[in-house]
């Protein structure tokens, strides 16, 4: 297929959509927030502060706006990330036969996560699913494109991608406030760390419960490419 074709195409989220990282993420926060000399929150809070920006989440945590504190919180968290965390993770079983089907099905695929990109390359590797995505989209260390609105944009504007034939597919609502934003539909997964009202809520055009849906959900919103 020629690249300036632009094609359908499915962007996956990564925590809590492709694979678990609770472990990692959650140590990681613990570990950050005894370096701030604070006490971390219980695990039912932390995992309810998984999806947005870490200097949203450290923002909560700290009880605070002051930028510099926020971020002294990233840099203590990244620390440890960068040399254990991002391995303490678990791919979802069922989830490379979602990416197999995709390619298949001739669909461009993104990685487009919240997360350092840096960071999701080296996860998306570590698992094996490299073989599977065209594009691996994360944040910048600044912060940049952690706004998943800001970073479907860029995905859209750097790939060669339909955006009237795009899904984005997340377990979030910022997954699907993100798409929304850039007219792209989302479908919400359960297997993560949001739940049904949420995603219903925030306009998922499905939401499905296990990895054996996920394929025909996809199929319903996208228009594959014609045979060659």
């Amino acid at each position: 297929m020629a690249e300036n074709i632009k094609r359908a195409a499915a962007l996956f989220d990564l925590d809590g959509t492709l694979t678990n990282p609770f472990t990692g993420i959650s140590n990681g926060i613990r570990h950050a927030m005894e370096k701030m000399g604070r006490t971390a929150p219980d695990d039912a809070t932390i995992r309810s502060h998984i999806g947005p920006p870490l200097q949203v989440t450290f923002a909560a945590f700290l009880e605070t706006d002051d930028e510099a504190r926020i971020w002294e919180a990233v840099g203590h968290y990244r620390d440890r990330y960068q040399e254990i965390g991002k391995f303490e993770n678990e791919l979802i079983p069922g989830i490379k036969d979602v990416l197999v089907h995709c390619v298949e099905a001739g669909y461009f695929l993104s990685v487009a996560t919240s997360k350092l990109e840096s960071y999701s390359k080296d996860i998306i590797a570590h698992f094996g699913l490299s073989e599977y995505f065209h594009a691996i989209h994360g944040s910048a260390p600044d912060g940049t494109n952690s706004n998943k609105a800001d970073l479907i944009r860029h995905i859209l504007a750097n790939e060669p991608i339909d955006p009237s034939n795009a899904v984005m597919i997340g377990d979030r609502l910022h997954d699907v406030a993100g798409g929304k934003a850039n007219a792209i539909p989302a479908i919400g997964v359960l297997w993560g760390f949001g739940d049904r009202d949420e995603l219903e809520e925030a306009g998922a055009v499905a939401v499905v419960e296990l990895p054996s849906q996920l394929a025909a959900a996809i199929d319903r919103v996208l228009v594959p490419a014609p045979a060659i």
